[in-house]
C-alpha cells in the first residue's frame, strides 16, 4: 500500500504540474486529479504486475494521467498573448492577462473540434487569428 501511495503521489503532482501550466481552468479539480491519478497509479501497477518493462508500464500510465490534455487552449491563448501582444505589456502581466483573454475567446473554441493533435491542423492557423482579432478589439475596447 505504501508503495501505491507514492506512485499515487508521483502521478498527481505530474498531472497537477500540466494542469497548473496549460489548464488554469482544471487546476483546482480535485476530483478529477484524484480520479486520474489513481487510473493511473492503477494502470501502472497492472501494467508492471503483467511482467511489462519500466517504459512500458511508464507509457501506459502517462497515456492514461494525460488524456484529452495534449491540445491547452490556454496555450495557445498564451502564445498569441506572447507573440502578437507581448511588447504593450510587462513580461510578468503575461500569464494573468492569457488567464483574463481566456474566457473572452472561450467560446471560439467551441468552434473547433479540439483534438490532441489540433494545433498541427490548418484549422489552427484560423483560430490562432481568431484569437489575435478578438484579442485586439478587446484591449481597443477596454485598454489593458
Amino acid at each position: 500500500m505504501d508503495t501505491q501511495q507514492k506512485d499515487l503521489s508521483y502521478f498527481t503532482l505530474r498531472l497537477q504540474e500540466l494542469l497548473y501550466t496549460s489548464f488554469p481552468e482544471k487546476a483546482h479539480d480535485q476530483s478529477f486529479i484524484e480520479q486520474r491519478s489513481r487510473w493511473a497509479a492503477n494502470a501502472y501497477e497492472g501494467a508492471f504486475r503483467s511482467g511489462n518493462a519500466i517504459e512500458q508500464c511508464d507509457h501506459i500510465a502517462e497515456y492514461i494521467l494525460f488524456e484529452g490534455l495534449h491540445f491547452s487552449p490556454f496555450d495557445t491563448v498564451f502564445q498569441v498573448v506572447c507573440n502578437e501582444f507581448d511588447t504593450i505589456m510587462a513580461d510578468e502581466e503575461l500569464r494573468p492577462f492569457t488567464l483574463k483573454m481566456l474566457s473572452v475567446c472561450s467560446s471560439l473554441f467551441a468552434n473547433y473540434e479540439l483534438t490532441d493533435d489540433f494545433a498541427y491542423s490548418e484549422a489552427y492557423d484560423l483560430l490562432y487569428t481568431e484569437i489575435t482579432g478578438t484579442i485586439a478589439i478587446w484591449i481597443e475596447e477596454n485598454g489593458l
